[in-house]
């Protein structure tokens, strides 16, 4: 589990939660800020647009399913990666390319495994290009239709707010004529736009945010894995292939990623 945006999205519940309590009310304070109305245009509004902007039902509820991502903790490993291509590369330059079959049954990578197949298959060095690249650019493409859903929820929640403030408004003002009625019907106005507020800033801007560096580290491990496999393919030396992957990682990370040179000094000649 990700603690960062467990902790995160707590923190948030806790800190609202005591701007509510902290008042002379004290915890009765909490049944102020509940309609269940005002749920019902905001939320419920906002992620009915949402669906009509969908493509399909099965698409809008895969995007709901995605918050579950920023729970997780990414499984990708930069380091581990530039240690496998590099291995993949001493057994390339040992025994040849045809070898890498073998090794690559060990692989639990899938985008890697296509990548070492298309070489022992003796796939044109440009025709590998292509493919991986394709490949690449149709998962950013899956990746950024899901954190577009959720950047349009981020905008939909103010703005289903500010249609249930108007209404509130609007029933408010049917009511001058009587003023003890006026204080509610202002509070519920009130409460639509908290509640798309909160749906935009405490949930659905936060998931975007994360999903976009998910995004990023995965695509950033992807290109290691291209550039990793064009250069077995290219039969440069393992530990040129080091040097060159390394220099995707941020320099403070890289000897404690890598623990030190990764190539095999066999590999030299």
């Amino acid at each position: 589990m990700d603690l960062a945006s467990i902790i995160g999205i707590l923190g948030c519940v806790a800190a609202v939660v005591y701007g509510i309590v902290s008042g002379d009310q004290g915890v009765a304070a909490l049944g102020n800020f509940y309609d269940f109305a005002s749920i019902l245009v905001t939320v419920v509004g906002s992620f009915m647009c949402m669906l009509t902007m969908a493509d399909d039902l099965p698409a809008f509820v895969n995007s709901l399913k995605s918050f579950t991502l920023i729970l997780k903790v990414p499984k990708s490993n930069e380091g581990e990666v530039i240690h496998t291509i590099i291995d993949l590369a001493n057994v390339a330059r040992k025994e040849g390319l045809l070898q890498l079959e073998e090794a690559a049954s060990d692989i639990d990578d899938e985008f890697l495994k296509k990548g070492i197949m298309l070489i022992v298959d003796g796939t044109d060095q440009e025709l590998v290009t292509s493919i991986l690249e394709t490949d690449l650019s149709c998962i950013e493409r899956r990746h950024n239709k899901i954190i577009s859903f959720w950047d349009g929820l981020a905008a939909m929640g103010p703005a289903w707010g500010m249609i249930g403030t108007l209404i509130g408004l609007i029933n408010m003002l049917k009511l001058l004529d009587d003023p003890s009625s006026i204080g509610p019907n202002m509070a519920v106005a009130l409460i639509t736009t908290l509640y798309g507020s909160l749906l935009a800033n405490w949930i659905s801007i936060p998931v975007a945010s994360k999903l976009r560096a998910i995004n990023a580290k995965e695509i950033m491990t992807k290109e290691v894995i291209c550039e990793g496999i064009l250069s077995i393919q290219a039969g440069e030396n393992p530990r040129v292939i080091e040097e060159k992957l390394k220099s995707f990682l941020a320099p403070k990370l890289r000897d404690e990623l890598l623990g030190g040179d990764g190539a095999d000094q066999g590999g030299e000649g």
